[in-house]
């Protein structure tokens, strides 16, 4: 899977990390795949595997919750 760099800059701007942000733009592809690029990502911070847990869309908790609402709105309906 790949992943968007301005998703990983906006997410490390998210958490205080301007810094590492900024390094972020200048070194990191346009689309990043997490285990390709896992020492990259990890000399901002960013641990691969909890990477897809943190940025919206790309099927973490949120994406889980979303999931089951939706189950339960559906059986709602039978």
């Amino acid at each position: 899977m790949r992943i968007d760099k301005q998703q990983i800059i906006d997410l490390l701007k998210s958490q205080g990390e301007d810094d590492h942000a900024d390094q972020a733009q200048s070194e990191l592809p346009d689309q990043v795949d997490p285990e390709q690029h896992a020492d990259l990502l990890a000399r901002f911070g960013i641990n691969p595997t909890d990477l897809l847990g943190k940025i919206p869309g790309l099927g973490g908790f949120g994406g889980q919750v979303g999931a089951v609402n939706r189950h339960r709105h559906e059986a709602g309906r039978q």
